[in-house]
């Protein structure tokens, strides 16, 4: 019998395709997405991307297609049972935040309230 680990963050199979296209552009197989979220943006906190090769004492990580997502303590807690994904559409492509604890976002989708 398999048991299923339930996630307290979704990867999605689009954001993990699109870190593993970067970390190939890249050549650094040691690269991983880490989210995070900050105090700011127009509604109060706002979500952060960057790549980082360090996992730090403390983060959550998901892996998903060899590829990883780095989720700091602090962040996570605003983030539980959210996803992260990826998009391209009229507005561009961007990696965005699926984020159930959000009470109110802000009309560009990188900034909410809790």
């Amino acid at each position: 019998m398999t048991v299923q680990i339930a996630l307290p963050i979704e990867f999605s199979d689009a954001a993990a395709r699109k870190v593993k296209t970067l970390v190939e552009e890249e050549e650094n197989p040691n690269l991983k997405l880490r989210v995070y979220v900050t105090g700011g943006g127009c509604s109060g906190f706002q979500y952060g991307f960057t790549f980082d090769e360090k996992v730090n004492e403390g983060d959550t990580t998901i892996d998903k297609y060899e590829v990883t997502l780095v989720v700091d303590p602090m962040s996570l807690q605003y983030l539980v049972g959210g996803e992260v994904d990826y998009t391209e559409g009229l507005e561009g492509s961007r990696f965005l935040v699926t984020n159930p604890n959000a009470t109110t976002t802000c009309g560009c989708g990188a900034s909410f309230t809790v």
